[in-house]
């Protein structure tokens, strides 16, 4: 098994100091000679956020009592999903993160047909309203139901993503916020479209969110979707990951999570990566915790 250890800000080759003749043998050849597991290191938490914890969690936690779990777990970021019972508190909880150091790199939002160029739905006007009176500087993720794209040939599905996409570009730029495309299943879902419609946009600020949870079926093109992807991809949201599913796996326990998590290493890509508490009717606290555990065995070697 290979282990990955880009996410460790640990340099083997920092770690020696050779003269200058013995550096092409540090650079190369050492790391070819010792066991990859000797690079695994304790999880580096500025590399890794959490995700899915809002409405994923039976305890019903506070903004408080949230805020609180994450700082226990080490977490020192995550991304704000929420429900429109959540939006009510939503400024509360980023003025309690921002007072515990706990940065929110994103908030969701999910676009369905009640979402047109020049109007959004109540509760996604809430969430930019909610943005702007508290100065939050974030990504904004958004993603599609199925029907958004129903009866429309390639062209058009084309044309109506990036009409919204860049409606809502436009009002976040406003924001000093950016858009991350979130792969949710359909032709949303599909890595190859969110490229084209990156593409067609042609912004910085617009890019792609991967979510392993969401692409079981993919595993067998990863290699060549990572390819297409990285000139735009900002986050990856692990999982455990095995060919037909399920959908929720924990991390390390899956048939390819590990082959995966190498193909983003040897690519370049270097996080950052979100941390799944998305399991219904459970504690998230314990979601969260038992992912991080499997990733540090991953990363260890002995997570079968």
């Amino acid at each position: 098994m290979f282990i990955t250890f880009a996410q460790t800000k640990f340099s083997p080759i920092k770690s020696f100091k050779f003269k200058m003749k013995q550096n092409i043998f540090v650079a190369i050849v050492l790391p070819l000679l010792l066991p990859l597991a000797v690079f695994a290191q304790t999880l580096n938490m500025d590399n890794y956020f959490a995700w899915c914890i809002v409405p994923f969690d039976n305890q019903n936690r506070t903004p408080e009592q949230r805020i609180e779990m994450l700082k226990n777990l080490g977490f020192k970021s995550y991304a704000y999903d929420w429900r429109a019972e959540h939006l009510p508190e939503m400024a509360k909880e980023i003025k309690i993160a921002r007072e515990n150091g706990i940065e929110i790199n994103a908030v969701w939002m999910w676009l369905d047909n009640n979402d047109t160029p020049g109007n959004l739905s109540a509760n996604n006007q809430i969430v930019l309203q909610t943005l702007q009176e508290t100065g939050l500087k974030t990504q904004i993720w958004v993603s599609f139901p199925e029907n958004y794209f129903v009866n429309l040939d390639e062209q058009q599905r084309l044309a109506k993503a990036v009409a919204m996409i860049g409606y809502l570009s436009d009002k976040t730029r406003k924001l000093n916020c950016k858009v991350g495309l979130y792969n949710h299943g359909g032709w949303f879902g599909r890595p190859e479209n969110l490229v084209k419609i990156c593409e067609k946009l042609k912004r910085n600020d617009v890019g792609i969110i991967f979510n392993f949870h969401h692409a079981h079926e993919m595993i067998d093109q990863f290699p060549h979707l990572v390819k297409l992807m990285l000139p735009h991809l900002w986050a990856v949201n692990l999982n455990g990951m095995s060919s037909g599913g399920p959908k929720i796996l924990p991390i390390g326990s899956g048939e390819n999570e590990v082959e995966m998590l190498n193909v983003l290493n040897t690519s370049g890509f270097t996080g950052p990566y979100g941390i799944l508490g998305h399991v219904e009717n459970t504690d998230v606290e314990k979601i969260l915790k038992g992912n991080l555990e499997g990733l540090e065995k991953v990363f260890n070697g002995t997570d079968k």
